[in-house]
């Protein structure tokens, strides 16, 4: 996705256009600067962006709030090739993109490559540093990360979007770019190359695929016909219920007499506000109709802490198969912290499915619905 700061955003919106043909915009395009005499593949990694610092590790090293610290200290990643990866932890697309930066950081790091993550948050709650500490654990994020709150990283970076990536060769200077999901093979044979340059030998350290499992794993692109929805009026679209939201108040909703594709709608008593629409009182329940392997929604919890129990039905069913990480078979989930949830992986024929999820107590608060 690409941030909110710019006009468009990486969303899995281009595919309703152009259908599985798509893919290529989804995943982002990769395009070859060269390097020394032998320039690289075309489609494999972009320049820099336009506005991008010329001196990117001085950058890192005067970054503020470090949430895991290089060993050594920022001044440590001088003379180490470094792939800089910007991130949010709610985000899908960043979520999808760990596995690939977990192993480089394991395959390459006595070979003198560092990962760095530039955690920059879309959503309030994940300016939280005890949160994104905690979601990073959670994922097995063990490499140095930054938390960027203000942005003032991606700025000097001039990103385009999560997950972003830059490549830092053992000099200093940003060799390369790439926005979006996808060309993880050509990405990483770039920091081979990158190795090899500075005098590694990469002779015994072999390439098997990386295979992402669970909510990490890659989308089924080729059934994907829904793209990222808020469940807000800031950025909603496709909202559903009779009379449209009521900005910042309470009020009852009702469902759609009919619920479209990619449309979604409240039932209950629900505030609609700018980020987030929040559950004023128990029982109430969204609805969204989609088509796509994977199902998520970006959830908040009560502000006491306990959790809130929820249950999703798959047109009127219990999911059973079909259940994501975060539910049972019967439907049942609960929100305990503040991120994304799995709600639903379809394990058979992907075709227009209507989800309802409804809540057991007040205070939840609901962000955006992520496909994959």
């Amino acid at each position: 996705m690409l941030a909110p700061t710019h006009s468009r955003r990486f969303a899995t919106a281009v595919l309703l256009a152009a259908g599985a043909a798509a893919v290529a915009g989804v995943t982002g395009a990769i395009i070859g600067p060269g390097f020394g005499s032998a320039p690289l593949r075309v489609g494999a990694i972009s320049s820099a962006p336009i506005g991008a610092t010329s001196n990117p590790i001085p950058a890192l090293q005067s970054a503020g709030l470090w949430l895991s610290g290089v060993p050594g200290g920022p001044q440590a990643l001088r003379g180490r090739v470094v792939v800089v990866n910007f991130w949010t932890y709610s985000c899908i697309n960043s979520l999808r993109a760990l596995p690939y930066l977990r192993t480089w950081n394991e395959r390459y790091g006595s070979k003198g490559l560092t990962v760095v993550g530039v955690h920059a948050p879309e959503f309030q709650f994940e300016h939280d540093p005890a949160k994104v500490r905690l979601a990073a654990r959670q994922l097995g994020v063990s490499y140095p990360n930054l938390q960027d709150n203000n942005y003032a990283v991606w700025q000097q970076f001039s990103n385009e979007g999560w997950p972003g990536f830059y490549f830092i060769d053992a000099q200093g200077r940003m060799r390369g770019y790439r926005v979006g999901e996808g060309k993880y093979a050509e990405a990483e044979q770039f920091i081979r190359e990158l190795l090899t340059e500075a005098g590694q030998d990469l002779s015994t350290v072999e390439t098997a695929p990386i295979i992402g499992t669970g909510i990490e794993a890659e989308a089924d692109w080729a059934h994907l016909r829904s793209p990222e929805s808020y469940v807000s009026y800031g950025k909603g679209e496709g909202f559903s219920s009779p009379g449209g939201f009521s900005p910042d108040a309470s009020r009852d909703y009702g469902p759609a007499s009919e619920l479209m594709l990619n449309r979604w709608d409240l039932s209950g008593s629900w505030t609609v506000g700018r980020e987030f629409t929040t559950l004023d009182q128990s029982g109430g329940s969204i609805r969204f109709r989609f088509q796509a392997r994977d199902m998520h929604l970006v959830l908040g919890g009560a502000a006491d802490g306990e959790p809130i129990r929820f249950r999703v039905t798959i047109d009127g069913s219990a999911p059973g198969n079909d259940h994501g990480a975060d539910v049972d078979a019967d439907g049942w989930g609960a929100v305990k912290e503040d991120r994304l949830y799995q709600l639903v992986r379809q394990s058979d024929e992907i075709v227009d499915r209507t989800v309802t999820i409804e809540f057991a107590r007040p205070e939840v608060r609901a962000y955006a619905f992520t496909f994959g």
